[in-house]
């Protein structure tokens, strides 16, 4: 299933189809190691549920919702 990474529910893996950004956030996003075919998983959600933790190529790493919407996955 194709979804945007905002809406992927905590615990489940899913790979990176696609980034669709400006090139500031998207070159930030490759730096974090977010490529295409990697594995991401949310981990944990904040208790106002904006940002949520992925865990990605052994990091943890907290990201806004408004970024994660430009991101597609499938899982």
């Amino acid at each position: 299933m194709i979804t945007t990474l905002n809406k992927l529910p905590l615990g489940t893996s899913a790979k990176i189809l696609d980034i669709n950004c400006s090139s500031n956030i998207k070159r930030r996003f490759l730096d974090l190691g977010f490529i295409k075919n990697t594995r991401i998983t949310p981990i944990l959600k904040s208790p106002s549920g904006d940002p949520v933790a992925f865990e990605i190529r052994g990091s943890t790493i907290a990201i806004r919702e408004e970024d994660t919407k430009f991101i597609k996955v499938e899982f």
